[in-house]
């Protein structure tokens, strides 16, 4: 029996996030790898992957506008460049806990710009449920020291990560999933590359280590190339207010696969929070109704 939308999209947002929250050991495995030549590589990758999967449902080019060329871009220089960037600029200044506690303020952010930004009111019980959702999320991840910087840095990362949602609704019933990824990667290729040549020279690039390589097959392949297409599916199905809602699984996952890993031990505060970020997505879906998926504008294949 075929799953309804939601049922479906609720599915790939919590997979998606649960791949998300499973890649700190393979962020970890490249602390010592140059950050540019790192990202260079993982998304050069992973374009080389989703181009030909996009070109086997159609034209890689589908008439593109100026206005959906200037929203993929904004899209890669935002939600991949610049939240990779900021996010190891927060880890500089900050504890990864205070950091993870601004970032999990996703569900909420989204519950509220996503109505806005269609010109609808946000719903008062979607609210709740992302806050509660939040709550669980910063009760997972605990709060640890940082400083004014750390924690600006941290709100960039915060605003990125909404970004790479938001800007991709309005792109993602045209050219669906497998386009938007695909494109948005091939585009930030070239903005890690510059700026590493800028900045670190020849010395962007060295060879991996085993465990440094299996770092960076983890993020192109299963968090870039995987994640993203279930992400974007959901979104599609469920709309930014309601899949953001799975964000607040980040912190869980990530506590949950230490623990399994033997890396961490579960403390009891981690399975309140988990427990807590259940209750808020439950409350989330079952309040609001998903939203209606807009068609495609000519006969280019969703890429589901």
């Amino acid at each position: 029996m075929p799953l309804s939308d939601s049922a479906s999209g609720a599915l790939r947002a919590a997979t998606a996030m649960t791949v998300l929250g499973c890649s700190t050991s393979a962020t970890a495995a490249l602390a010592d790898y140059p950050l540019h030549g790192a990202q260079t590589l993982r998304y050069l990758l992973a374009a080389a992957v989703l181009l030909p999967l996009a070109r086997r449902t159609g034209p890689l080019r589908p008439a593109l506008g100026r206005a959906e060329l200037t929203r993929l871009a904004l899209l890669a220089a935002t939600g991949l460049f610049a939240f990779n960037v900021l996010m190891v600029q927060a880890l500089r200044h900050s504890d990864p806990a205070a950091v993870g506690s601004v970032i999990g303020c996703t569900p909420l952010l989204l519950a509220v710009l996503g109505p806005l930004l269609a010109r609808r009111r946000p719903q008062a019980r979607l609210l709740v449920a992302a806050a509660v959702v939040v709550a669980g999320a910063a009760v997972t991840q605990g709060a640890g020291p940082g400083d004014l910087p750390g924690f600006l840095y941290a709100l960039g990362t915060l605003a990125c990560e909404a970004a790479f949602s938001l800007l991709a609704v309005g792109l993602l019933p045209r050219l669906g999933p497998v386009r938007v990824s695909a494109y948005t990667t091939a585009l930030a290729v070239p903005m890690f590359g510059l700026t590493g040549l800028l900045l670190d020279g020849g010395r962007m690039f060295r060879m991996p280590t085993s465990g440094e390589g299996a770092g960076l097959l983890y993020l192109s392949l299963v968090l870039t190339v995987l994640a993203f297409l279930l992400w974007y599916g959901a979104l599609g199905r469920l709309g930014p207010e309601r899949a953001g809602l799975f964000a607040g699984l980040v912190p869980v996952t990530a506590a949950l696969s230490g623990a399994v890993l033997g890396s961490a031990a579960l403390r009891p505060a981690e399975l309140l929070g988990s427990v807590l970020v259940g209750l808020g997505v439950c409350v989330g879906l079952a309040v609001v109704k998903a939203p209606e998926r807009a068609r495609p504008a000519q006969a280019v294949p969703a890429g589901r």
